[in-house]
């Protein structure tokens, strides 16, 4: 379906602006063209592209994120834990060449990248408890919160036992991919 389309993050980077890719065009390509496209779907797992060629042809853009998000539940614990550190820590002071285009989009929109000084230390407070207690960076689809609503998931999930925050950090990647 051609009215289908899907923004591709494989080409941020360059533009700094989704383009976008026809379902039909998607359903049609060879193999490594559609993982190349789909490639940056999931943070530096082009795994999951790969993993959802052989459910081709897609009926809809809703259909193929629910296989790849299958996928990315499926997968090995190590190859999980794997996805989730491919996300950076919010609010931190990486060089903006560390992030994907999308991260840089996404956490520029909420000024993640401007935090002012009592900002940014409670952000860093909170990136290292939550890397202390899980092993992970924080997860979030920022697209879907403030800054003021970040703060207080990131304190009501470091209550979570590490099998609960797992789960709901791979909840929020498929968030972040829709």
């Amino acid at each position: 379906q051609n009215q289908s389309f899907l923004q591709s993050p494989s080409r941020t980077m360059a533009a700094m602006a989704p383009a976008k890719t026809s379902l039909s065009a998607l359903n049609g390509m060879v193999p490594a063209s559609f993982v190349a496209e789909l490639a940056g779907v999931f943070e530096h797992a082009p795994w999951v592209a790969e993993a959802t060629i052989s459910g081709r042809p897609y009926l809809t853009v809703a259909a193929l994120h629910d296989a790849m998000i299958e996928v990315m539940r499926r997968a090995a614990p190590e190859t999980q834990l794997a996805l989730i550190k491919g996300h950076p820590e919010l609010g931190s002071r990486v060089r903006r060449a560390e992030l994907t285009g999308h991260s840089q989009i996404e956490q520029g929109e909420l000024g993640l990248d401007r935090l002012g000084p009592g900002e940014f230390d409670r952000f860093t407070r909170l990136n290292e408890a939550y890397r202390q207690k899980f092993g992970f960076p924080f997860v979030i689809c920022v697209r879907r919160h403030t800054r003021a609503s970040i703060l207080r998931q990131f304190e009501a999930r470091l209550g979570h036992d590490a099998d609960a925050e797992r789960a709901t950090a791979l909840t929020e990647i498929g968030l972040i991919a829709r």
